[in-house]
């Protein structure tokens, strides 16, 4: 089955990405938490379901930066969890400044869907979290 979530994680964060907002919706649960990323700014806040997740990113996208990215490096299957492995590149708005970080985030897939998100500015962090109960978790 871990296999098939890896499947669902990929194919979300593509659908995401490329702004296919209907698979996307397809791949998430309705009732879908999206923790802020441990380590950074949003840590401790919670968006509920694609909608709110979606005003999150288009928010700080629209105030911050003049340009994001974010790469998908690699996926670890971690049996009911997924780790995605990602590059994030920001130009500031204004300033013109640059950031690159390497990040992760974890997400809990049950019954075929994205349950839960939690992003990790630390990858061996993100690994740890998501491996504690699930075995080695295995690159993919």
């Amino acid at each position: 089955m871990s296999a098939d979530n890896v499947k669902v994680v990929r194919e979300a964060v593509e659908s995401f990405l490329t702004g296919d907002g209907e698979r996307t919706a397809q791949l998430i649960d309705p009732e879908v938490q999206f923790h802020g990323t441990v380590g950074g700014l949003e840590e401790g806040r919670i968006a509920h379901g694609l909608p709110e997740i979606m005003a999150s990113f288009e928010a700080d996208d629209l105030e911050a930066w003049e340009e994001r990215r974010l790469v998908p490096e690699g996926f670890i299957d971690a049996g009911e969890n997924v780790v995605v492995l990602l590059h994030e590149y920001r130009r500031g708005r204004g300033s013109g400044i640059t950031l690159e970080s390497e990040t992760a985030v974890v997400c809990s897939v049950s019954d075929g869907r994205i349950v839960r998100i939690q992003g990790y500015m630390d990858r061996a962090a993100a690994l740890q979290a998501a491996t504690r109960s699930e075995g080695s978790g295995r690159p993919t």
